[in-house]
Protein backbone atom coordinates (compact mmCIF):
# COMPACT_ATOMS: atom_id res chain seq x y z
CA UNK A 1 0.00 0.00 0.00
CA UNK A 2 1.79 3.87 -0.80
CA UNK A 3 2.27 5.48 1.40
CA UNK A 4 0.28 9.06 1.59
CA UNK A 5 2.38 11.87 3.28
CA UNK A 6 0.89 15.02 4.69
CA UNK A 7 2.88 16.84 1.92
CA UNK A 8 0.49 14.61 -0.96
CA UNK A 9 -3.03 15.33 0.64
CA UNK A 10 -2.38 19.09 0.89
CA UNK A 11 -0.95 20.18 -2.15
CA UNK A 12 -4.04 18.07 -3.72
CA UNK A 13 -6.22 20.03 -1.11
CA UNK A 14 -4.86 23.34 -2.61
CA UNK A 15 -5.53 22.52 -6.24
CA UNK A 16 -8.90 21.00 -5.80
CA UNK A 17 -10.15 23.07 -2.59
CA UNK A 18 -11.38 19.29 -1.36
CA UNK A 19 -11.69 19.07 1.92
CA UNK A 20 -8.72 17.05 3.51
CA UNK A 21 -10.37 13.34 4.23
CA UNK A 22 -11.52 13.45 0.44
CA UNK A 23 -8.35 14.09 -0.87
CA UNK A 24 -6.38 11.29 1.66
CA UNK A 25 -9.47 8.85 0.34
CA UNK A 26 -8.84 10.00 -2.61
CA UNK A 27 -5.27 9.75 -2.73
CA UNK A 28 -5.41 6.48 -1.28
CA UNK A 29 -8.25 4.88 -3.65
CA UNK A 30 -5.51 6.24 -6.44
CA UNK A 31 -2.39 4.53 -5.06
CA UNK A 32 -0.68 7.76 -4.93
CA UNK A 33 -1.42 8.92 -8.58
CA UNK A 34 -2.05 12.60 -8.68
CA UNK A 35 -3.97 13.43 -11.52
CA UNK A 36 -6.22 10.20 -11.26
CA UNK A 37 -6.89 11.28 -7.25
CA UNK A 38 -7.65 14.90 -9.09
CA UNK A 39 -10.39 12.67 -11.42
CA UNK A 40 -11.56 10.59 -8.30
CA UNK A 41 -12.92 13.83 -6.55
CA UNK A 42 -14.33 14.87 -9.85
CA UNK A 43 -16.30 12.04 -10.05
CA UNK A 44 -17.72 12.23 -6.75
CA UNK A 45 -18.99 15.80 -7.28
CA UNK A 46 -16.18 16.93 -4.18
CA UNK A 47 -13.74 18.85 -5.75
CA UNK A 48 -14.92 22.63 -5.91
CA UNK A 49 -12.62 24.31 -7.68
CA UNK A 50 -9.28 23.80 -10.02
CA UNK A 51 -7.27 25.95 -8.09
CA UNK A 52 -4.36 27.53 -9.50
CA UNK A 53 -1.63 25.55 -7.90
CA UNK A 54 0.99 28.34 -7.95
CA UNK A 55 0.10 32.37 -8.52
CA UNK A 56 2.33 34.96 -8.87
CA UNK A 57 2.33 37.81 -5.98
CA UNK A 58 3.37 40.50 -8.57
CA UNK A 59 1.79 44.17 -8.64
CA UNK A 60 1.71 46.15 -11.67
CA UNK A 61 -0.94 46.87 -14.89
CA UNK A 62 -2.48 45.00 -17.87
CA UNK A 63 -2.77 47.72 -20.45
CA UNK A 64 -3.44 47.39 -24.07
CA UNK A 65 -4.08 49.40 -27.14
CA UNK A 66 -5.68 50.10 -30.61
CA UNK A 67 -3.34 51.51 -33.28
CA UNK A 68 -4.69 54.64 -35.15
CA UNK A 69 -5.09 52.86 -38.12
CA UNK A 70 -6.77 50.41 -36.49
CA UNK A 71 -5.02 47.41 -38.15
CA UNK A 72 -3.50 45.94 -34.93
CA UNK A 73 -3.80 46.11 -31.46
CA UNK A 74 -1.85 45.00 -28.28
CA UNK A 75 -1.75 43.56 -24.92
CA UNK A 76 0.63 43.70 -22.19
CA UNK A 77 1.20 42.80 -18.75
CA UNK A 78 4.21 44.62 -16.75
CA UNK A 79 4.86 44.15 -13.09
CA UNK A 80 6.28 46.38 -10.31
CA UNK A 81 6.89 45.28 -6.70
CA UNK A 82 4.26 47.47 -4.78
CA UNK A 83 0.64 47.98 -5.87
CA UNK A 84 1.87 51.92 -4.88
CA UNK A 85 4.27 52.04 -7.66
CA UNK A 86 1.52 50.39 -9.95
CA UNK A 87 -0.74 53.65 -9.10
CA UNK A 88 2.20 55.97 -9.52
CA UNK A 89 1.20 58.11 -12.05
CA UNK A 90 4.87 57.80 -13.69
CA UNK A 91 4.34 54.35 -13.74
CA UNK A 92 1.47 54.36 -15.32
CA UNK A 93 2.65 56.49 -18.00
CA UNK A 94 5.16 53.96 -18.66
CA UNK A 95 2.75 51.10 -19.53
CA UNK A 96 1.08 53.55 -22.37
CA UNK A 97 4.04 54.53 -23.91
CA UNK A 98 5.02 50.98 -23.87
CA UNK A 99 1.96 50.01 -25.60
CA UNK A 100 2.72 52.42 -28.09
CA UNK A 101 6.07 51.36 -28.95
CA UNK A 102 4.68 47.74 -29.00
CA UNK A 103 2.31 49.02 -31.81
CA UNK A 104 5.09 50.90 -34.10
CA UNK A 105 7.70 48.50 -33.48
CA UNK A 106 4.82 45.06 -34.45
CA UNK A 107 6.63 43.41 -31.20
CA UNK A 108 5.06 40.22 -30.87
CA UNK A 109 7.37 39.04 -28.31
CA UNK A 110 8.84 40.35 -25.01
CA UNK A 111 12.64 39.93 -26.17
CA UNK A 112 11.02 42.05 -29.64
CA UNK A 113 9.34 44.97 -27.59
CA UNK A 114 12.72 45.20 -24.97
CA UNK A 115 14.87 45.71 -27.73
CA UNK A 116 12.46 48.00 -29.60
CA UNK A 117 14.13 51.43 -29.67
CA UNK A 118 12.44 54.82 -29.45
CA UNK A 119 14.78 58.27 -30.04
CA UNK A 120 18.01 56.18 -30.15
CA UNK A 121 16.88 54.24 -26.76
CA UNK A 122 15.58 50.54 -26.08
CA UNK A 123 12.65 49.83 -24.52
CA UNK A 124 14.75 47.96 -21.94
CA UNK A 125 16.98 51.12 -21.30
CA UNK A 126 13.55 53.45 -20.80
CA UNK A 127 12.97 50.18 -18.13
CA UNK A 128 16.07 50.35 -16.27
CA UNK A 129 15.88 54.44 -16.09
CA UNK A 130 12.21 53.83 -14.55
CA UNK A 131 13.91 51.35 -11.98
CA UNK A 132 15.90 53.55 -11.12
CA UNK A 133 13.10 56.44 -10.38
CA UNK A 134 10.85 54.00 -8.55
CA UNK A 135 13.49 51.72 -6.64
CA UNK A 136 11.85 48.45 -7.85
CA UNK A 137 12.11 46.04 -10.00
CA UNK A 138 10.22 46.66 -13.30
CA UNK A 139 9.46 43.77 -15.86
CA UNK A 140 7.52 43.37 -18.73
CA UNK A 141 5.69 39.81 -18.40
CA UNK A 142 3.33 38.77 -21.68
CA UNK A 143 2.38 40.75 -24.43
CA UNK A 144 -0.02 39.72 -26.93
CA UNK A 145 -0.17 41.65 -30.44
CA UNK A 146 -3.05 40.75 -32.54
CA UNK A 147 -2.77 42.21 -36.73
CA UNK A 148 -5.02 42.22 -39.45
CA UNK A 149 -2.21 42.58 -41.94
CA UNK A 150 -4.37 43.60 -45.37
CA UNK A 151 -7.54 42.24 -43.70
CA UNK A 152 -10.77 43.97 -42.76
CA UNK A 153 -11.74 43.91 -38.99
CA UNK A 154 -11.66 45.63 -35.94
CA UNK A 155 -10.33 44.84 -32.39
CA UNK A 156 -12.19 44.80 -29.38
CA UNK A 157 -10.11 45.90 -26.48
CA UNK A 158 -11.40 46.20 -22.24
CA UNK A 159 -9.00 46.50 -19.22
CA UNK A 160 -11.38 46.26 -15.74
CA UNK A 161 -11.52 49.72 -14.58
CA UNK A 162 -11.11 48.32 -10.57
CA UNK A 163 -6.88 48.63 -10.87
CA UNK A 164 -5.89 47.27 -14.78
CA UNK A 165 -5.79 43.87 -13.11
CA UNK A 166 -7.31 42.02 -15.74
CA UNK A 167 -7.81 42.67 -19.65
CA UNK A 168 -9.17 41.03 -22.88
CA UNK A 169 -8.34 41.92 -26.45
CA UNK A 170 -10.19 40.04 -28.99
CA UNK A 171 -9.67 40.20 -33.06
CA UNK A 172 -12.65 40.45 -35.79
CA UNK A 173 -12.14 40.01 -39.50
CA UNK A 174 -15.25 40.87 -41.64
CA UNK A 175 -15.70 41.19 -45.45
CA UNK A 176 -16.11 45.19 -45.16
CA UNK A 177 -14.86 47.87 -43.40
CA UNK A 178 -16.59 48.84 -39.79
CA UNK A 179 -17.17 51.83 -38.41
CA UNK A 180 -19.05 51.31 -34.93
CA UNK A 181 -16.49 49.04 -33.03
CA UNK A 182 -19.01 48.90 -29.75
CA UNK A 183 -19.39 45.69 -29.81
CA UNK A 184 -15.96 44.47 -30.04
CA UNK A 185 -15.59 45.99 -26.89
CA UNK A 186 -18.68 44.11 -25.28
CA UNK A 187 -17.70 40.61 -26.76
CA UNK A 188 -14.06 41.82 -25.05
CA UNK A 189 -15.54 42.54 -21.69
CA UNK A 190 -17.45 39.20 -21.70
CA UNK A 191 -14.22 37.58 -22.27
CA UNK A 192 -12.91 38.91 -18.76
CA UNK A 193 -15.58 37.96 -16.93
CA UNK A 194 -16.45 34.62 -18.21
CA UNK A 195 -13.17 33.71 -18.86
CA UNK A 196 -13.39 31.43 -21.63
CA UNK A 197 -11.10 28.77 -22.89
CA UNK A 198 -11.43 28.02 -26.19
CA UNK A 199 -12.85 29.50 -29.16
CA UNK A 200 -15.29 26.76 -30.33
CA UNK A 201 -15.31 23.28 -29.45
CA UNK A 202 -13.46 22.81 -32.79
CA UNK A 203 -10.22 24.20 -31.00
CA UNK A 204 -10.57 21.78 -27.88
CA UNK A 205 -7.84 19.45 -28.18
CA UNK A 206 -9.02 15.45 -28.19
CA UNK A 207 -7.49 14.33 -25.68
CA UNK A 208 -8.94 16.66 -23.16
CA UNK A 209 -12.49 15.75 -24.52
CA UNK A 210 -11.33 12.17 -23.73
CA UNK A 211 -10.63 12.74 -20.70
CA UNK A 212 -14.04 14.86 -19.56
CA UNK A 213 -15.95 11.46 -21.42
CA UNK A 214 -14.25 9.67 -18.87
CA UNK A 215 -14.94 11.35 -15.98
CA UNK A 216 -18.05 11.89 -16.51
CA UNK A 217 -18.30 8.02 -17.37
CA UNK A 218 -17.47 6.93 -14.12
CA UNK A 219 -19.93 9.27 -11.61
CA UNK A 220 -21.78 6.59 -9.72
CA UNK A 221 -25.25 8.08 -10.60
CA UNK A 222 -24.36 6.40 -14.34
CA UNK A 223 -23.47 3.31 -13.02
CA UNK A 224 -27.12 1.96 -12.96
CA UNK A 225 -28.04 3.04 -16.47
CA UNK A 226 -28.42 0.95 -19.26
CA UNK A 227 -25.54 2.00 -22.14
CA UNK A 228 -27.75 3.59 -25.03
CA UNK A 229 -29.31 5.78 -21.96
CA UNK A 230 -25.65 6.24 -20.65
CA UNK A 231 -24.00 7.52 -23.76
CA UNK A 232 -26.88 10.16 -24.22
CA UNK A 233 -26.72 11.14 -20.52
CA UNK A 234 -22.56 11.43 -21.17
CA UNK A 235 -22.55 13.36 -24.93
CA UNK A 236 -25.07 15.51 -22.84
CA UNK A 237 -23.01 16.43 -20.03
CA UNK A 238 -19.99 16.62 -21.83
CA UNK A 239 -21.88 18.92 -24.67
CA UNK A 240 -22.36 21.46 -21.67
CA UNK A 241 -19.33 21.18 -20.33
CA UNK A 242 -17.64 21.67 -23.23
CA UNK A 243 -19.76 24.76 -24.19
CA UNK A 244 -19.22 26.76 -20.86
CA UNK A 245 -15.40 26.85 -21.99
CA UNK A 246 -16.01 27.86 -25.62
CA UNK A 247 -16.32 31.52 -25.95
CA UNK A 248 -18.95 31.36 -29.13
CA UNK A 249 -21.24 28.93 -26.77
CA UNK A 250 -21.06 30.63 -23.25
CA UNK A 251 -24.19 32.44 -22.29
CA UNK A 252 -23.63 36.45 -23.03
CA UNK A 253 -22.79 38.65 -20.13
CA UNK A 254 -24.98 41.03 -21.01
CA UNK A 255 -28.01 39.06 -22.13
CA UNK A 256 -28.21 35.78 -21.40
CA UNK A 257 -30.54 34.62 -23.55
CA UNK A 258 -28.16 34.73 -26.39
CA UNK A 259 -24.78 33.03 -26.25
CA UNK A 260 -21.93 35.08 -27.72
CA UNK A 261 -21.76 33.70 -31.54
CA UNK A 262 -25.49 34.57 -31.59
CA UNK A 263 -25.04 37.98 -30.49
CA UNK A 264 -21.91 38.51 -33.46
CA UNK A 265 -24.58 37.28 -35.71
CA UNK A 266 -27.08 39.63 -34.78
CA UNK A 267 -24.73 42.64 -35.17
CA UNK A 268 -23.38 41.63 -38.20
CA UNK A 269 -26.87 41.81 -39.35
CA UNK A 270 -27.30 45.24 -38.31
CA UNK A 271 -24.46 46.21 -39.90
CA UNK A 272 -24.47 44.06 -42.72
CA UNK A 273 -21.22 42.81 -42.91
CA UNK A 274 -20.08 39.28 -42.16
CA UNK A 275 -17.66 38.95 -38.78
CA UNK A 276 -15.44 36.05 -37.39
CA UNK A 277 -13.56 36.30 -34.20
CA UNK A 278 -10.24 34.98 -35.59
CA UNK A 279 -8.31 35.12 -32.39
CA UNK A 280 -8.40 36.60 -28.72
CA UNK A 281 -5.73 37.25 -25.93
CA UNK A 282 -6.81 37.50 -21.86
CA UNK A 283 -4.57 38.39 -19.55
CA UNK A 284 -4.78 38.15 -15.58
CA UNK A 285 -2.32 40.60 -13.46
CA UNK A 286 0.08 37.70 -11.46
CA UNK A 287 -1.58 34.69 -13.38
CA UNK A 288 0.35 31.85 -13.84
CA UNK A 289 -0.80 31.33 -17.83
CA UNK A 290 -2.37 33.05 -19.56
CA UNK A 291 -5.52 32.70 -22.18
CA UNK A 292 -4.42 33.17 -26.28
CA UNK A 293 -6.58 31.75 -29.19
CA UNK A 294 -4.49 33.27 -32.31
CA UNK A 295 -5.57 30.75 -34.94
CA UNK A 296 -6.89 31.56 -37.85
CA UNK A 297 -10.34 30.31 -38.69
Amino acid sequence: MVDISATMVKDLREKTGAAMMDCKRALVEASGDFEKACEVLRQRGIAVASKKASRATSEGLVVGKVAVDGKSAVLVEINCETDFVARNDAFTELTKRLCEIALTAKADTVEKLLQAKVDGTTVEDLISQAIAKTGENIVVRRISLLDLGSKNGLFGLYIHSQGGKIGALVKFETNNAVSNDTFGREIAMHIAFAKPQYLSKQEIPQEIVENEKRIESGKADLADKKAEIKEKIIAGRLDKILGERCLLEQPFVKDSALTVGKYIEEQAKQLKVDIKVTGYTLLILGEATETTNGKEH
